[in-house]
């Protein structure tokens, strides 16, 4: 029957809240609030996608934890065993918009359970292997994880309406932060009871149960391999040639190399410069990623519609608190706070990023994403060549921080040149009427 389309006949009808507008007042109110409501929810898919990141992540952060052991087990030198590091991020750089791009012949469910499983493979067969065969290994999850990162981004903004998608995208990139204070830290835990593999058997569990949350949890895409994928390339291509987005992957290369070249070396700095116990490092290390978590909080919230302040913000925080890290690092009871500061100054402009990034590329979410991913990880990947550099000259384990000052300072000025042409762009479209191009009076 169809008496819930019928108004004013019936007051029952009225009342079952299909047509909300029949009751005058609180019907509607009662509706824009739910809507109001509703629209502050995230779906349950970009926390699962979160989720789905904090496995991944904490491979990445794990390794540090047990870098030494992995050295003595695999028979290799310290810095043998830290190209592992260097392997991993190398792979994200160089593999991951190639796999985004052919992921685009695959639905996005497809592509993200596809590079889960790619992920898990990897380090199950490097588990099982030398040191020669982990290190492919470790290239091989790199690229994997890349291209989830890049589908993982653009699927998430397609759960939410546009105002969202810095938001949703912060949600996202948390599960690096919850992979910082709890993935690496209980992995290392782990590994120092089962010896260094243990905890990476456990982000292969945790890869393979996100893997099946995505086939239960995420909506299925009607779209099929090789669907108007030559136009999709092709649109992606040509939208990738836009200079403003690689002015944004430099801001991203730059502010994250000034804060992993100090979180890198941060337990090397808190044993031999602060004398911190070995028992209280790994807790110490964990307040950089709580900083992380309330980061990406503060800048998911506001960079969706202030993203240069996000960026500017951040910039200039990790320009003062690794000048300040310099001297705390003497007392425990200073460098404490100065880490849980820079992990929340570190990750404040993330969302930014990722705002700017599908603004300027909306046309090429995938690639773009993928290429967001990269530069992330390859300002991973040069700190530690420009730590090195640095001790080849001689300079103290606290010089690492002044590089970490000086890349974030020059990212500034990038930050400055986005936003004045981000401020044009806008005032050419306001002297354009959108209906009709005549010029508004501005009062």
């Amino acid at each position: 029957m169809d008496t819930t389309t019928t108004h004013g006949s019936n007051g029952s009808t009225g009342s079952t809240g299909s047509t909300p507008d029949s009751t005058p007042g609180a019907a509607p109110g009662a509706a824009m609030a739910a809507r109001e409501r509703s629209s502050r929810r995230l779906p349950a898919g970009v926390y699962l996608l979160g989720f789905c990141l904090f496995a991944m992540g904490s491979a990445e952060f794990l390794l540090a934890g047990v870098l030494p052991a992995m050295a003595d087990d695999l028979d290799v030198s310290l810095s043998s065993a830290g190209f592992l590091i260097t392997a991993f991020a190398l792979g994200v750089v160089i593999g991951g918009p190639p796999l985004a791009v052919l992921g685009l012949r695959w639905p996005r469910r497809t592509a993200l359970v596809a590079t889960q499983a790619v992920f898990a493979i990897g380090i199950v067969v490097g588990l099982l292997g030398n040191y020669q065969v982990l290190l492919v290994s470790r290239v091989v999850s790199g690229v994997a994880y890349a291209g989830f990162f890049a589908v993982a981004s653009v699927t998430a903004i397609g759960l939410v309406t546009p105002e969202r998608n810095a938001r949703a995208s912060g949600v996202v990139v948390s599960g690096l932060s919850v992979a910082m204070v709890a993935g690496g830290p209980a992995g290392t835990l782990i590994g120092h009871f089962t010896q260094w593999r243990g905890g990476f058997w456990g982000v292969v569990v945790l890869t393979i149960a996100g893997a099946v949350g995505c086939l239960v949890g995420l909506p299925a895409d009607d779209r099929r391999a090789g669907h108007a994928v030559g136009p999709r390339v092709s649109r992606e291509f040509a939208t990738m040639r836009n200079p403003l987005l690689w002015g944004i992957y430099a801001i991203t290369v730059l502010t994250t190399a000034a804060y992993m070249i100090t979180f890198n070396y941060l337990a090397a700095m808190l044993t031999d410069v602060t004398g911190v116990p070995e028992v209280w490092i790994p807790a110490v290390l964990a307040l950089f990623g709580v900083g992380a978590f309330v980061g990406l909080s503060i800048g998911g919230r506001i960079s969706d519609r202030r993203p240069h302040l996000a960026l500017l913000a951040g910039a200039s925080a990790i320009v003062v608190l690794s000048v300040v890290m310099v001297v705390a690092l003497r007392a425990a009871w200073a460098v404490v706070p100065t880490v849980l500061l820079l992990g929340i100054a570190a990750f404040v402009p993330n969302p930014a990023v990722y705002g700017r990034v599908f603004a300027i590329a909306a046309e090429a979410p995938t690639l773009a994403g993928a290429g967001t991913v990269s530069a992330f990880q390859f300002g991973i990947s040069v700190t530690p060549a420009l730590a090195a550099v640095s001790f080849g000259q001689g300079a103290t384990l606290t010089s690492l921080c002044l590089i970490g000052a000086a890349l974030a300072a020059t990212a500034i000025p990038l930050v400055l040149v986005d936003r004045s042409r981000r401020e044009a762009a806008r005032g050419d479209r306001d002297v354009r009427s959108p209906d009709r191009g005549a010029i508004p009076v501005k009062r």
